[in-house]
């Protein structure tokens, strides 16, 4: 059920269908080039809108799929998380909030360049976003609940992380080495010159066993 607070007089908070908000944010879209600046924009919130994005990257809008992947796509290039941990749609005249269900988007592809300190790993996600893990864009891996493994995130844009898919771990398990960090052997990656530790090579090693 859609729950909505505050004020509902905004064209996002009132749509009825999907069209509803293609249109309005379409118009944010284009308003200028590359990605909105939506790190900038400050309206009013809106309410909350009965859309999630699922762990596995599918959006849905009042239960249902959003099966049109231009649409979804339009739809991710204003998202924001904020400093209180939800995730809103952003115009440059209203906010909306919706519901994450893990992460915003999925990486689904990953390219690895170089060797060494020279090696740039490059993700795409499941929105078309291409991004180099490095500094400013980080990897970070989480132990994932009643499991002996991890779950990597990469950092997209401001707070919006991918999840890395399955295949694609695996693949960056093929690219890790042992690295010594704070004193400590670690399994890591590297990319862009940064270091991203996955596991202590101890650990690795009894897992291994």
């Amino acid at each position: 059920m859609d729950e909505r607070t505050g004020n509902d007089k905004g064209a996002l908070a009132r749509a009825s269908d999907a069209g509803g908000l293609e249109a309005l944010i379409g118009r944010a879209a284009r308003a200028g080039k590359g990605l909105p600046p939506v790190e900038r924009w400050n309206p009013d919130f809106c309410g909350d809108l009965d859309m999630e994005i699922k762990a596995d990257g599918t959006w849905f809008y009042m239960c249902t799929p959003i099966g049109r992947m231009p649409l979804v796509q339009l739809f991710s290039t204003v998202l924001r998380k904020d400093g209180d941990g939800k995730t809103y749609l952003v115009t440059p005249v209203e906010k909306v909030g919706i519901r994450v269900e893990d992460a915003h988007f999925v990486a689904v592809e990953v390219d690895a360049r170089g060797e060494g300190e020279e090696r740039v790993l490059t993700f795409r996600t499941n929105v078309g976003d291409v991004v180099e893990a490095g500094p400013d864009n980080p990897l970070r891996f989480v132990d994932e609940d009643d499991t002996d493994g991890l779950k990597p995130y990469l950092l997209v844009r401001g707070r919006l992380e991918a999840l890395v898919s399955r295949a694609v771990m695996y693949e960056l398990a093929e690219l890790g080495e042992e690295i010594e960090l704070g004193g400590t052997p670690m399994f890591a990656l590297r990319s862009k010159g940064a270091a991203f530790p996955i596991m202590p090579m101890a650990e690795l090693e009894r897992l291994s066993r």
